[in-house]
């Protein structure tokens, strides 16, 4: 009787040119698909599947990238190979690479229209459990100074301080800013409250010479512009 083949769990098992460390020094980053990026960050399998095969099936349980950075390191452990080091390292990469955008002050982001906005932070917030309530500040060129949360927890009129979202503004003397928050339903329809409190911030900002450009809420996948409906702006 011939011998049980030998499971592939290892990268070593494939063939040198399919191994994503010795593409990524080749090729570059760049040209590896996500699961071959995945795979560096795990460095092995388990048995029967490749550190490659357990990044791919990493994005298609999880719901692709976003849906790692969504899930709690808690569910992520529970995932087959991926223990708490693992989950650290794969949550360690995803925010390391959120903030590259925002590291370098010549090289900030300019916004100048509301998806510029969104793809600054839509991929984060979609993610958040929670409401979050966040300012973009900008400079006379629409660059990005900063993003600042002012907020977590349940945004309506009733509980947000208008002035708490200015203060940020003022102390790094920004002209403009964009306000961001998230609806953890999926759902970026904007409520009434959230009519309420742009309305509340648009005048406020009229006071204080710091131009509200849009008050934004973002979804799954989707994002809402109150100023391109001209909700709470008129």
């Amino acid at each position: 009787m011939a011998d049980p083949v030998k499971p592939v769990y290892r990268i070593t098992d494939l063939d040198t040119n399919e191994r994503p460390r010795e593409r990524l020094a080749h090729l570059g980053p760049q040209a590896l698909a996500t699961s071959e990026l995945l795979a560096i960050l795990l460095r092995v399998g388990v048995p029967g599947e490749n550190a490659v095969q357990v990044g791919q099936r990493l994005l298609k349980d999880c719901g692709g990238l976003s849906g790692i950075q969504r899930v709690p390191v808690e569910e992520l452990c529970n995932q087959r190979g991926i223990g708490k080091a693992k989950a650290a390292q794969l949550k360690a990469a995803i925010e390391l690479g959120r903030r590259l955008a925002l590291e370098s002050p010549e090289e900030r982001p300019a916004v100048n229209s509301p998806a510029d906005a969104a793809a600054l932070v839509a991929y984060e917030m979609s993610a958040l459990e929670q409401e979050h309530l966040r300012v973009i500040l900008l400079d006379t060129r629409n660059r990005v100074l900063e993003i600042v949360e002012i907020y977590k927890g349940s945004v309506n009129s009733s509980q947000i301080h208008v002035g708490e979202i200015f203060k940020a503004a003022i102390r790094r003397n920004a002209p403009a800013l964009i306000v961001i928050h998230n609806h953890p339903s999926g759902d970026p329809t904007p409520s009434p409250d959230d009519v309420a409190v742009t309305r509340a911030i648009v005048q406020a900002g009229k006071l204080l010479d710091v131009d509200v450009l849009d008050h934004m809420v973002i979804g799954q996948g989707r994002w809402v512009s109150l100023k391109e409906r001209g909700l709470g702006f008129s």
